[in-house]
């Protein structure tokens, strides 16, 4: 049987994962996602 307890624990277990991996990437790597998502402008002439 699968109780809400159970899916609870999980649900905690996923997002440990996930605080985990995201503290683990390099400030220049979050830099650079930043910067990919900005619009890029034209270059003025």
């Amino acid at each position: 049987m699968y109780s809400i307890e159970m899916a609870y624990a999980r649900m905690r277990e996923l997002q440990d994962l996930a605080n985990r991996s995201r503290a683990h990437q390099s400030t220049a790597a979050r830099r650079a996602e930043a910067a990919e998502a900005r619009p890029r402008r034209a270059k003025k002439r």
